[in-house]
C-alpha cells in the first residue's frame, strides 16, 4: 500500500483521458476507472467533472 500514490500530482496525458472518455461512456463504476488508470478516485472524479462526463455510481 506504500506505493499506492506513487503517481501523486501527475498531469493526465492524451491517452489517460481518451481512456477515461470511453470507460466513463461504457458506463464503469469510479473504482474501477481508477483501478484501470491507476490513479486515485478523487483524480479520477475531478478529471471527469472538468470535462464534463458523468461517472457511474456503482460501488
Amino acid at each position: 500500500m506504500k506505493d499506492r500514490f506513487e503517481r501523486h500530482k501527475q498531469p493526465w496525458t492524451a491517452a489517460e483521458i481518451d481512456k477515461l472518455h470511453t470507460l466513463a461512456k461504457k458506463g464503469m463504476a469510479l473504482k474501477a476507472i481508477a483501478r484501470a488508470l491507476t490513479r486515485s478516485e478523487e483524480s479520477v472524479k475531478i478529471r471527469a467533472k472538468a470535462d464534463g462526463l458523468p461517472i457511474a455510481k456503482l460501488h
